[in-house]
């Protein structure tokens, strides 16, 4: 009879125990050999939210693992992204428009192409979607608003280095000064949220899409959706 527990909430260094492990191809008995511990106290760490490895614990599971602390405890955090080691079943999966819409319309933090008259040049921009359109706000003369009336390409990825998985989707369309006073007057509500960099930023923008792609990287032996 099947069990109906649930299973155990995991902490954030218990994962990336686990999928560093992974990565390696290593059981709970090797990494417990290779760090002095018990493999019960490997799955432990990897399994249980309440487990707290102290500094010299961590020392070991980061020699174990061929890692380093930083990137156990998420410390690293200030790093590019993508140092992780590659996953050994790495697939490289394309997206439909649906699930590029669905990962777009969470928000956040993208990346605009633009061209200006100093040649081509990408910038981080935070974001919201609003129906079918990417909205955000600027300042007059910044490399954003050099988007207005012209083609533009806009970037959203997110990347675990943990577990060596992530995602990009890509939109190609129109730019534009948001001009309808009603949608304006929604998205001021939002101003805090839509420009982390502060200032004086009045220009709204919105890009048309006319062409969303997508891609993921994940194991190959995780379903797909």
């Amino acid at each position: 009879m099947p069990s109906t527990s649930k299973p155990h909430p995991r902490s954030d260094i218990g994962r990336r125990v686990t999928a560093r492990r992974e990565a390696l191809g290593m059981t709970w008995q090797e990494v417990a050999e290779r760090s002095g511990a018990a493999p019960a106290y490997i799955a432990y760490v990897e399994e249980r939210a309440s487990a707290a490895p102290g500094i010299g614990m961590l020392l070991r599971l980061a020699e174990a693992l061929r890692t380093t602390v930083p990137e156990l405890t998420g410390s690293a955090a200030e790093r590019a992204p993508g140092r992780g080691s590659a996953l050994r079943d790495a697939e490289l999966r394309t997206l439909d428009e649906e699930e590029c819409r669905e990962l777009l319309a969470t928000g956040g933090v993208g990346r605009i192409a633009v061209t200006t008259s100093e040649g081509p040049a990408v910038v981080p921009v935070n974001y919201v979607v609003s129906g079918d359109r990417i909205v955000f706000r600027t300042a007059p003369g910044t490399v954003p608003a050099a988007a207005v009336d012209t083609e533009v390409a806009f970037e959203v990825d997110r990347i675990d280095d943990a577990f060596s998985s992530g995602w990009s989707v890509l939109v190609v369309g129109d730019a534009q000064g948001v001009t309808d006073p009603d949608l304006v007057h929604a998205l001021e509500g939002h101003a805090d949220d839509l420009s982390w960099a502060g200032g004086d930023r009045s220009l709204w923008l919105e890009i048309v899409p006319r062409r969303v792609s997508g891609r993921r990287i994940a194991s190959a032996s995780t379903p797909q959706a």
